[in-house]
């Protein structure tokens, strides 16, 4: 079963998953095809190198002319449904901004429906979520994982003032999994990144042992004095007591 592992020792975004899978191979054809997909060709990607406090990371920046609209969740839906895309990638990203539609109006007392979406309806976060709904389709991933997620810390600004970090949509988004403050008085995790492990991840506590296959790293935008901003994807097979014990045999042929 193919498997992917959140290495989240530095937070989550959405430009950082998306940086993440490019650097395991995914083809970065994925995403320079979707403005056209989405009959949104007003944006295009800048995808690059970077290093990060020593690690290689590919950055993804999502670039399009500043806006001023507020969308609602049946407006994104539209997008998504009039899209190219494959119905799979259009009911992922649906569901990714469902639940972010959700922890949204719990935050302010109303229902999905009804939420303006303002740092999340932008343009970069359509193209954050289909843009992974993309990837994650595309390597024909099966399952997810997620280990101890670093939030940051402080106060971020956002639409309606201040929150503290995690910002309340993200709080909501991570109940049930693991968290710790820091390691960096900023916000770590947005709520797009974390509406995407909430779906993605199916159990926030299990983490089974699976064989590594390939590890990618996403640049994020923040610059840490001792820890590079950046998200660890493996990838690999989900580990069964049969192939555990094969790898075991193996490794004791190898020996003699």
């Amino acid at each position: 079963m193919k498997t992917i592992y959140f290495d989240c020792f530095s937070g989550i975004s959405g430009d950082m998953v998306l940086g993440a899978f490019l650097d395991l191979g995914i083809d970065k054809d994925v995403l320079l095809s979707l403005p056209k997909k989405l009959n949104l060709e007003q944006v295009n990607f800048d995808i690059r190198k970077v290093n990060k406090n020593g690690i290689s990371a590919t950055k993804v920046d999502i670039l399009f002319p500043h806006e001023h609209v507020h969308r609602h969740l049946s407006d994104i839906n539209n997008i998504i449904d009039n899209g190219e895309l494959h119905e799979n990638v259009k009911l992922l990203s649906k569901k990714i901004f469902l639940n972010l539609a959700e922890a949204e109006a719990n935050v302010h007392g109303t229902i999905p429906e009804k939420i303006h979406f303002h740092e999340v309806g932008a343009l970069d976060a359509i193209f954050d979520i289909v843009g992974t709904a993309s990837c994650f389709i595309e390597l024909g991933i099966e399952t997810a994982y997620v280990g101890n997620i670093s939030v940051g810390g402080g106060m971020v600004k956002m639409a309606h003032g201040l929150y503290p970090v995690p910002a309340p949509a993200t709080s909501f988004l991570l109940n049930g999994f693991l968290i710790s403050q820091g390691p960096v008085e900023k916000e770590l995790v947005t709520p797009t990144g974390a509406a995407i492990l909430a779906t993605l991840v199916e159990e926030p506590t299990s983490k089974p042992p699976f064989m590594l296959q390939k590890s990618g790293f996403g640049a994020g935008t923040i610059s840490h004095e001792n820890i590079p901003n950046v998200l660890r994807i493996n990838i690999g097979e989900l580990s069964t007591a049969e192939n555990i014990n094969e790898a075991l045999m193996i490794e004791q042929i190898l020996m003699i």
